[in-house]
C-alpha cells in the first residue's frame, strides 16, 4: 500500500470500535513499521489549552481557551501540536505542504507567548496501527480514505468535520446507513 501520510481516515457507520465512531483521523506517518494519526474532530469537554499551559507553568494566552483534542487512545497523556506554517519548522515533521506535527514543547511555549503558529490543534494521545492492521480495517469497510485538507482541520468546526470529510469522497453520511458492503 502506498503511504497514506497526509490523508484522512473517516470512520464509516460500519466502524466496529466505538472509540472511533464518527471520527476523522489525520494520518501523520505511514511506513513499514505502522501508521500513526491524530483524531481531529474530538475536542475534550473537560480540558482546555489554558489547563495545559497552567500544567506546564507557561503564561495563559488572552482570549477564549482553545480546546484540547483527544487525539486517540494510545499514550493519552502525550501531547501533540498539529499546525500550519509557511516556513518549515526545525522542531516539527512536515506531513504535507504547510502542515506540521510536533511534540516539541518550544512550540507550546511560543503559543503561550503569542508567537506560535496562528492555526493549531493541541491533541492528547494518538491512534496507531501495526503492519497490516489498517489494511484489514479498510477491507472490512470500517474507514473511508480522503486526501488531507488544512481547511477542514483548522477552519471547519469540529462538529462538522466528519460529514464534510466524507463529502471529499462523495459520501453523504446521513444517506449511508449502518451497513456497508463490497460490490
Amino acid at each position: 500500500m502506498d503511504s497514506l501520510s497526509g490523508h484522512f481516515l473517516i470512520a464509516t457507520p460500519h466502524m466496529p470500535d466505538p472509540r472511533f465512531r464518527g471520527q476523522v483521523i489525520y494520518l501523520c506517518a505511514h511506513n513499514e513499521t505502522g501508521i500513526m494519526g491524530l483524531v481531529v474532530n474530538n475536542p475534550s469537554p473537560e480540558i482546555t489549552l489554558h489547563d495545559i499551559l497552567l500544567g506546564a507553568n507557561l503564561p495563559i494566552t488572552e482570549g477564549p481557551a482553545a480546546p484540547v483534542y483527544l487525539g486517540g487512545p494510545v499514550e493519552p497523556e502525550a501531547g501533540f501540536l498539529l499546525f500550519t506554517a509557511e516556513v518549515p519548522s526545525r522542531f516539527a515533521m512536515q506531513i504535507q505542504p504547510g502542515v506540521f506535527v510536533s511534540r516539541d514543547s518550544r512550540i507550546l511555549d511560543d503559543i503561550a507567548k503569542g508567537e506560535g503558529p496562528g492555526e493549531f490543534l493541541f491533541l492528547l494521545g494518538y491512534a496507531g496501527w501495526g503492519p497490516g492492521q489498517l489494511e484489514r480495517e479498510l477491507q472490512d469497510n470500517s474507514w473511508l480514505v480522503a486526501q488531507g485538507d488544512a481547511d477542514l482541520i483548522f477552519r471547519t468546526p469540529a462538529s462538522q468535520r466528519w460529514k464534510r470529510a466524507a463529502g471529499f469522497v462523495g459520501i453523504d453520511m446521513s444517506q449511508l446507513g449502518d451497513i456497508v458492503g463490497n460490490a
